[in-house]
């Protein structure tokens, strides 16, 4: 018997999960940290920060097991998230993290100059804020001294990759979300770097997602007590990760990931660019190359948290608010959630959030079914404009941490129409990076070992009653946009 473990770097912490070859959880532990942020719109974070949260999660899912039963780790993370590593091979700065907004005022001239070529006009596309192409430019005009420092540029988890192996790399998925990449080519884009003015030197070799970056260096192996020739998979960003788990490559069906932002993935034979979402290339060994189309709600669960934590001053759902579910979508308050901004639906990160309809007989609870229901119209929205058919929706699988509560499960399935599965716990990014451990490393396919654990821990079903009145709710929450941006 061999373990594997998956480590996920996510926006507010570190999550590992060991697993056994039959895809087994045995042990998950996870570190919370918090951002920098110096300036409104400024999100940094000093990427050690991820190794000291993962250094003691290993130290914590280690307790009594036999780490010598430890072959390989996989790694995934944050996407966007942009690392610059030094000549001395230290991190020169904080990291620029995928929801800074600082770049915001350079957008619209930069998109205007990727239009203008028209091998590349594609990037105009899917470039925003937060992106390593944005804040590598950042860097080159506000510390041009840091700069030039650069040896390399690396994505969130691909740090960590690099603190395992000593290896810089990236792979397809994160190098084709950087907006510096040619979706056409496969490649690189040179364009983009004249374009930019960028160092050829500075970029990180693109590798497929399994191939292996490297053993783990002596230092991590002797902490730990492993055995020797541990591998380190190059790893990908967070949300092809989950797609693995969820057996969304193998079946071609859509995946929703409700964490901090709100996720839909939807995989493809070809590169569409008639539809709003990001095209994504993903490769398990950088021979078959597949198309993952992704689009997101930016404020998902952090909508939820802000208004759970700083708003009712409470982390706990169920104590705090009662709930008449039988009645769902009979209020008629309504609560916008882009409190972040927007990148797929309007490509407007000044997009913010409200309340409409308050009265003096409003209730908290009604508030919070208020603000899953405000969620969840965004969500129907952003698969109207992805341009996913509702009999592809089907039987849609929900992954996160919001897709643990039921209620908000429920009121997803009235709004899209559809039935909503709720996988188990387990179906997640950091479960996805071991599963692709245990498939490239052990003796069990990667899809035989999916096949096994790919679980529907409930499914909620969509009620008559309940949808007709959240489809009429819904066309006046598509009114709410213009409405917003005429007073704003």
């Amino acid at each position: 018997m061999a373990n594997y473990v998956g480590i996920d770097i996510g926006t507010s912490s570190a999550k590992l999960t060991l697993i056994n070859d039959a895809g087994e959880i045995i042990k998950e532990s996870s570190r919370e940290y918090k951002l920098l942020e110096p300036l409104p719109g400024w999100k940094e974070i000093d990427p050690e920060i991820w190794m000291y949260a993962v250094d003691s999660a290993m130290e914590e899912i280690l307790e009594n097991q036999d780490p010598e039963l430890v072959k390989a780790i996989g790694v995934t993370g944050q996407m966007h998230t942009v690392v610059f590593v030094g000549k001395d091979g230290k991190s020169i700065r904080p990291a620029l993290m995928w929801n800074d907004t600082r770049t915001n005022e350079n957008l619209i001239s930069i998109k205007r100059q990727i239009q203008e070529n028209p091998k590349i006009s594609h990037i105009a596309n899917i470039i925003s804020t937060g992106s390593p192409a944005m804040n590598l430019l950042w860097l080159k005009e506000n510390e041009p001294e840091n700069f030039h420092n650069i040896k390399k540029f690396l994505i969130g988890p691909d740090y960590i990759v690099y603190r395992l192996t000593g290896n810089c790399q990236t792979d397809y998925c994160e190098a084709s979300t950087s907006s510096l990449f040619d979706l056409n080519e496969i490649k690189w884009s040179p364009e983009i770097r004249k374009l930019l003015d960028f160092p050829e030197d500075i970029y990180p070799e693109v590798k497929g997602t399994s191939e292996i970056a490297g053993e783990l260096l002596p230092n991590w192996r002797e902490k730990y007590h492993f055995s020797d020739g541990v591998q380190v998979l190059v790893g990908t960003g967070d949300n092809p990760a989950a797609a693995i788990s969820t057996g969304c490559f193998a079946k071609k069906y859509p995946v929703l990931s409700f964490g901090t932002s709100g996720v839909l993935m939807y995989p493809k034979d070809k590169i569409d660019f008639t539809t709003k979402g990001k095209n994504i290339v993903f490769s398990f060994d950088k021979k078959e190359i597949m198309i993952l189309v992704q689009g997101v709600v930016q404020s998902c669960g952090s909508s939820f948290a802000w208004w759970m934590r700083k708003v009712l001053e409470t982390s706990d759902f169920n104590k705090e608010t009662e709930f008449d579910i039988l009645h769902l979508g009979e209020g008629n308050l309504f609560f916008y959630p882009h409190l972040v901004g927007d990148k797929t639906i309007y490509a407007d990160a000044d997009l913010r959030g409200s309340f409409m309809g308050i009265g003096t007989d409003t209730t908290r609870s009604e508030m919070t079914i208020a603000v899953m229901e405000g969620i969840c119209y965004a969500v129907k929205q952003l698969t109207e404009v992805m341009k996913i058919p509702k009999e592809t929706l089907e039987n849609l699988k929900v992954i996160g941490g919001g897709s643990q509560n039921k209620v908000w499960m429920q009121i997803l399935a009235d709004i899209l129409n559809v039935n909503v599965c709720q996988t188990e716990s387990g179906a997640g990014a950091g479960y996805g990076m071991a599963l692709a451990a245990a498939g490239t490393v052990g003796n069990t396919s990667m899809d035989e070992v999916i096949e096994k654990t790919v679980k529907v821990k409930e499914v909620f079903v969509p009620r008559k009653y309940n949808s007709e009145l959240y489809q009429k709710k819904y066309q006046k929450y598509l009114k709410i946009h213009d409405a917003m941006k005429q007073i704003g």
